[in-house]
């Protein structure tokens, strides 16, 4: 049992995708923890086909590591690898609130189920069912009685004793342009012209993650979804910095700038990159500028890097532990 001085964030080896269980001493909560569940990793069972890295399920995680209640789960943006596992993991644990960026009734105001037949590619095959399955997550946690709240740059607030939490973006003009894009492909009856907007709303929504920098009795953690070096324009460089730095995009070449290091300066940097580098994530670019910025890397799987090949053992979960006097500490979970 993790003592109750110390808050843990733990990244799930989901393959190519991203979800994160954070756990913080809170003894008014249920069992004593504050749990927050970031994204949730890939719904396509192909996806954990192959489990030679140590890859299980969110909702594996949860049952396997006992967390028995979610108060917050948190949608950075709605894409296949990132929103599709929150949905079993809802299911298991109906969460008491669930954190997105678009208005609470959105779903049922302006979204429908789409015919996933429609797709032409895989990508858009993935887009509709990430489509799909958000509203079904918020039809979910409402029916629950859970809340959904809508979070844009700006927000802040305390989510137990030593945590707090600050939204970086999406701000105002980013918030608008992804409800104005859902709108109009929701809208869009003609199938020629749907394939063209969902396409072109798939392409825009790295950018429109929200991006949450955390901090624990001094210590800070930025996590922006998957947004890309081109994403940050609007943040304040000093907003940015933060002992552990969770790349966006998958670690791909657009993944991260030397200027955007240089402001976030991270101690720890941890790249979601699958064992197999799929789409060229864990990009020897972005690998090399995170040592250059004297950062050490780790990562939720087990991308195989460098001449000869080198990389993390297989394993379930990569820990990270804030102490009550702000030391951080790293460790790859072989099994649960």
């Amino acid at each position: 049992m993790t003592p109750m001085d110390e808050c843990n964030l733990t990244f799930v080896n989901v393959g190519y995708g991203e979800a994160m269980v954070l756990r913080c001493p809170a003894p008014e909560r249920p069992s004593g923890w504050f749990v927050m569940v970031i994204d949730g990793g890939s719904g396509e069972a192909e996806e954990y086909a192959d489990r030679a890295s140590g890859r299980l399920t969110l909702a594996e995680y949860l049952a396997a590591a006992g967390v028995d209640h979610i108060d917050c789960m948190v949608a950075t943006h709605i894409h296949e690898d990132h929103v599709c596992g929150l949905l079993p993991a809802a299911e298991r644990c109906r969460p008491a609130e669930l954190w997105q960026t678009l208005p609470p009734a959105f779903y049922r105001e302006a979204m429908h189920l789409l015919d996933t037949s429609l797709a032409k590619t895989a990508s858009q095959s993935k887009f509709l069912r990430a489509l799909n399955d958000y509203q079904r997550l918020c039809g979910l946690v409402e029916a629950g009685g859970g809340a959904i709240r809508r979070f844009s740059a700006g927000d802040s607030g305390a989510l137990c004793s030593g945590l707090r939490y600050e939204v970086l973006a999406p701000g105002a003009e980013q918030s608008g342009a992804l409800e104005r894009g859902c709108r109009e492909l929701f809208a869009e009856r003609e199938p020629q012209a749907f394939l063209k907007k969902l396409s072109a709303l798939d392409a825009r929504m790295n950018n429109y993650s929200l991006i949450l920098r955390l901090e624990y009795r001094g210590l800070r953690i930025l996590l922006p979804g998957d947004t890309n070096r081109a994403g940050y324009g609007n943040i304040a460089p000093e907003q940015l910095r933060a002992e552990l730095f969770k790349v966006g995009h998958h670690g791909q070449k657009d993944g991260a700038s030397p200027e955007l290091l240089a402001a976030v300066r991270p101690k720890m940097v941890v790249c979601c990159a699958s064992s197999d580098r799929r789409y060229e994530s864990a990009h020897p670019d972005t690998m090399a500028m995170i040592e250059q910025a004297e950062g050490t890397a780790y990562f939720s799987d087990c991308p195989r890097i460098g001449d000869p090949p080198c990389g993390p053992a297989p394993h379930q979960a990569l820990t990270f532990t804030a102490g009550k006097g702000g030391e951080l500490t790293a460790r790859y979970v072989e099994r649960v």
